[in-house]
């Protein structure tokens, strides 16, 4: 079971490598590293689980937080509506590529976190609002999503990780709350 113990965190040189494809088919092994980094999500947003385990609540993770450079990432985004608890999102997704992506902006209100950074860093980080994205599934099925607003966040957040880029290599480094015109902020 992966826990806090197993995340890297800022610092460590794997999270700013280019992670490697992940081999076709997928190794049981691979298949395996998905179903446990989904499981940890489940259980960071479950309070009684996340507080028994000590883990900090999250909505993706990638491969290279926990030291394997393998372009492997798993997003399980909740859905804050009662009457549909269905996930927004929840999947894994084998060498995702961003296909296209939309001109507007949009960015979160509060900012970014992130499960290897054990700091707050304030400002605003940038990215598409909407994006369509191509990856392969466990059962090594290729599939094609289109994803916007938070989902869309999240998802160019982790592909960040595959590609050694950190959320906070977005924030404008004078001005970390300065925005063009017309990026939509989401709160």
């Amino acid at each position: 079971m992966i826990t806090m113990d197993d995340i890297i965190r800022e610092g460590h040189p794997t999270l700013r490598e280019v992670a490697k494809e992940v081999s076709l088919p997928l190794s049981e092994e691979d298949i395996v590293l998905g179903e446990e980094m989904m499981t940890f999500l489940k259980n960071s947003q479950d309070p009684e689980k996340a507080e028994e385990l000590a883990l900090r609540g999250g909505v993706g993770l990638a491969a290279p937080q926990l030291n394997i450079s393998k372009r492997l990432i798993a997003v399980h985004v909740p859905s804050n509506d009662l009457e549909n608890p269905e996930p927004l999102l929840s999947t894994v997704m084998y060498n995702p590529k961003i296909l296209s992506h939309s001109v507007q902006d949009v960015c979160l209100g509060e900012g970014e976190g992130c499960l290897s950074v054990d700091r707050e860093v304030p400002g605003y980080v940038v990215r598409h609002s909407k994006i369509t994205v191509s990856y392969y599934d466990a059962a090594g099925e290729k599939q094609k999503k289109r994803l916007k607003d938070y989902e869309s966040i999240v998802v160019q957040h982790e592909i960040d990780h595959l590609n050694g880029i950190m959320f906070y290599d977005h924030i404008n480094e004078q001005n970390p709350f300065a925005l063009k015109d017309g990026v939509l902020v989401i709160e």
